[in-house]
């Protein structure tokens, strides 16, 4: 199914990624991320997933109730373990299930409202969310750890790969 080996190899970004960063360079803070971390950014990207794996057997997804796990952020062991585990829960789960989405987006009170989604809809989200924190990773990447090497599409999503890539046999057939 493409959605879980988009998910699978996006995760095997993220875990390749924590292996070449030492401890000080996940936690060390970025200017030019407001000085938020790495590890912090893929703490935030991996509870998305937890969410959704805890929600999967409730029925009932919502990302406004993460822990923020401290220990995630700042602990890379402890961020590949989860990692693994999310890559299992995505191996595992590889049929569709009506779930329901709860939501608020009032900043006064706590009131949600409940909204019919599925698991390869909230698969597809969590794949976009990552992406767009793995550019984030990158930038931050370029401040505390430039002797990392990423893959060239790491934080970039397939429809901008697919431009490129009809820019460039545009260009060369002009």
């Amino acid at each position: 199914m493409q959605l879980t080996q988009t998910c699978s190899a996006i995760l095997k970004q993220l875990s390749d990624l924590v292996d070449q960063l030492s401890d000080s360079e996940f936690t060390q803070p970025s200017p030019t991320l407001n000085h938020s971390t790495v590890g912090q950014h893929l703490r935030h990207t991996l509870e998305f997933f937890i969410c959704l794996e805890q929600g999967y057997e409730k029925g009932l997804v919502n990302y406004d109730n993460r822990p923020h796990d401290k220990l995630i952020e700042s602990d890379r062991f402890i961020a590949l373990n989860t990692i693994a585990r999310i890559q299992d829960f995505i191996a595992i789960h590889k049929t569709d299930t009506p779930l329901q989405l709860e939501v608020g987006y009032n900043a006064h009170n706590t009131d949600c409202v409940t909204v019919s989604t599925n698991y390869w809809r909230e698969l597809t989200y969590n794949i976009e969310h990552a992406v767009h924190h793995m550019a984030i990773m990158k930038i931050g990447i370029n401040d505390v750890a430039k002797n990392v090497r990423l893959p060239k599409d790491f934080g970039v999503a397939v429809s901008t790969l697919r431009y490129h890539q009809q820019e460039a046999l545009t260009s060369a057939h002009r």
